[in-house]
Order: structure tokens, then C-alpha cells, then sequence
């Protein structure tokens, strides 16, 4: 089986540790030493080699992704020349992979996310290789512990394989969009719905198959750079017809209309850690509830904070329900329920012309 690490995007909601120059998948977020790119290739360890991994990223960021992951070939980064999102890019990895192994199996995971049990989640990536070796395309479904309404979510269907050994696999009836509150809640008590953590396992041939059938304005334009790979015109046809390359999410434009799609549920502790607020459900609480991801915090009578801080002590006295993030030229302090207008800060800044600080 081989990796394919998605690592394209800014994370915006991340800022200011997240930055255009350095994004939030070559950052270390959670304060555990590693980079989010490097855990995602860590927890793979004993399942896939490090000459079996790819990173698809933006132009900008080979470098990083060449430094962080040492033990990939060099050549397994694949450059999109733009964000096209996840259908065009998991696309663009498969002409590659195809040109040594057309029918090898691919595990094609977000850079950016948090898994807290690798033993867990190696466990659902093995179940689910077994069954896209038969041709399914596989989806990890997240055992939802909560009613969330930023995830969209997997109705399974029935059993397909169960055995004592090994997870269930179930069939798809259906993905759902990101719901309403009501919804939600209906899901959890209904049972048989799981949040849809972006998480796939496929045959690189089965994957092109069904972009030929779903989408092929994307498979006819990654045609074209199939043709041209290996010759001197290659770099160049890329940025001409990835210009023209619709931007669509491998959800909509492959999985929910696949023929064959199949779903292991996963429970790993998970998180796509969207935003500040959500290192409160992966870091380790006080006894007053707050969670320090990163650097000499110092508390006074304060509840439920989230510090990261690079370099300087932070003292917090009578203050409650903050995210406080300090990156030496720019420190955030905002109120832990509202962390999504971070994106409005920084949508101020470009505006602003400040794009040291982007």
C-alpha cells in the first residue's frame, strides 16, 4: 500500500501560526515536536516505507515537504501548480503512481490531521486495503462522539464483510452535507451515521476509472498531462492544462456516485483541528480546564484557556473561555466560541496590504 498525503491549502483558521510561507501541515500545532505532515507519515510507520509515500502540495512547498519528510524520494512530491482541491490532486497522484504500480492500493490522507491512537488507525487502513484490493473504493468513517455540525457525515448501509477478527466493512447508502444542529443530534441517536474525516483507500486504477465515468473534464485534462510526463514539454502542459482543471472535492465529484464504495469505522481520536478551539478536545486539561498546546504559561484564576506560545511566558489572571496565541511578531487573544472569524483577521490584512503577516 502506498501513502498519499494531501498537503496543499494555507489553514487560514490557524493563524498566525499558520502562515502562507509556512501553513499549518508544516507546523508544529499541538506543541508534540513534530510538524502535522510529519505525525501524518509517523503513524504509518509498520504499515507503509517511506519510499512509499507522496505528498501532493503547492509549488511553494517542496522544500518543506523535501526537509520534513527526509524519508520520501524527492521525486514523490507532486506539484499542482494551483489549488484545485482534492478530485484534481488525488488525480494528479495517481498518473504518477500508475506510471510503477497501476494497480497498487493508496491511502490518501489530509496532512493536517490528528489521530490519537496510530494503533487503532493502522488497524482500519489494513481492513480497508483488503477491500479496495477488490475493487471498492474505502472511506474511514469517524465514530461520531459528539453532534457536530461542521463535518459532513457516511450513512452506512449493510454489512458487506464481518468477521470476528477483524472491523466491519459496511457499504455507503449515502455522504450527507454538514448539517443543522436538529439533524445532527438525529444522526447520533439514530446511529449507522459517522463523520467523513476525508480519509480514502482505493486502487489507483479503480480511482482513475471512476473519474473517467464521474468527472471526465478532470480525467480527460489529467490525460493530457499523462501524455506529456516524461518528455520536455511535461512542466509545461501541466500549467496550461491545470489552468483550465475544474476545483472539485474528490466527494462530490467521485465518491458519491461510485459504483463500489465501502466504509470501515474508525474510533482513533480523530480531529481535523480546524480551528484554535479544537486543540481543547486533543490537549491535556488542568484541572481548570485549560489546555496548553505550546510554551511557559503562567494562571491565575482562569478556566478553559488555550495558550500557544512560541518564545515569551504568558500570564493570564481572572480570565476565562480564551485562545491565546503568541508567535513573537503577532499575538491572537480572542474569545474561544468565536475562533472562526480568525478568517476575518485575516482577510483585514490582505486587504491591508499586510502580507508580511499572511
Amino acid at each position: 500500500m502506498y501513502a498519499v498525503i494531501l498537503a496543499g491549502g494555507v489553514g487560514t483558521r490557524l493563524w498566525p501560526r499558520s502562515r502562507e510561507s509556512r501553513p499549518k501541515q508544516f507546523t508544529d500545532i499541538t506543541g508534540d515536536g513534530l510538524t502535522m505532515i510529519q505525525a501524518t507519515a509517523q503513524r504509518l510507520e509498520g504499515l507503509i516505507e517511506g519510499k512509499d509515500l507522496f505528498v501532493v502540495t503547492g509549488e511553494g512547498y517542496a522544500g518543506l515537504a523535501a526537509e520534513q519528510l527526509p524519508q520520501m524520494p524527492a521525486s514523490h512530491i507532486v506539484l499542482e501548480p494551483s489549488g484545485r482541491n482534492t478530485a484534481p490532486a488525488i488525480g494528479l497522484a495517481c498518473l504518477h503512481l500508475e506510471q510503477s504500480d497501476p494497480q497498487g492500493v493508496m491511502a490518501i490522507l489530509p496532512a493536517d490531521h490528528v489521530i490519537l491512537d496510530g494503533e487503532r488507525f493502522r488497524a482500519a487502513l489494513r481492513r480497508a486495503n483488503e477491500v479496495a484490493e477488490q475493487g471498492y473504493l474505502v472511506t474511514l468513517g469517524i465514530e461520531p462522539t459528539f453532534a457536530h455540525t461542521g463535518y459532513g457525515y457516511i450513512k452506512r448501509n449493510e454489512a458487506v464483510i464481518v468477521d470476528d477478527d477483524n472491523l466491519p466493512v459496511y457499504s455507503v447508502e449515502r455522504f450527507l452535507e454538514k448539517p443543522k444542529r436538529a439533524l445532527a443530534e438525529q444522526f447520533l441517536n439514530e446511529g449507522g451515521y459517522y463523520w467523513n474525516g476525508g480519509i480514502f483507500v482505493a486502487r489507483v486504477d479503480v480511482m482513475l476509472a471512476e473519474l473517467q465515468r464521474q468527472a471526465p473534464d478532470i480525467y480527460d485534462r489529467l490525460a493530457q498531462i499523462r501524455t506529456a510526463m516524461g518528455t520536455p514539454d511535461a512542466q509545461k502542459v501541466l500549467a496550461q492544462v491545470w489552468e483550465e482543471m475544474p476545483s472539485i472535492s474528490v466527494d462530490y465529484a467521485v465518491m458519491e456516485g461510485a459504483q463500489k464504495v465501502a466504509m470501515v469505522p474508525m474510533q482513533a481520536g480523530w480531529n481535523d483541528v480546524g480551528s484554535w478551539d479544537a486543540l481543547e478536545t486533543i490537549l491535556e486539561q488542568d484541572a481548570h480546564g485549560n489546555s496548553i498546546a505550546k510554551g511557559e504559561v503562567m494562571l491565575l484564576d482562569s478556566r478553559h484557556n488555550i495558550v500557544y506560545s512560541d518564545k515569551r511566558l504568558v500570564a493570564l489572571i481572572n480570565v476565562n473561555n480564551l485562545v491565546v496565541v503568541d508567535t513573537g511578531d503577532t499575538l491572537l487573544i480572542g474569545d474561544k466560541n468565536n475562533m472562526q472569524r480568525v478568517k476575518d483577521v485575516v482577510e483585514q490584512l490582505r486587504s491591508q496590504g499586510r502580507t508580511e503577516l499572511l
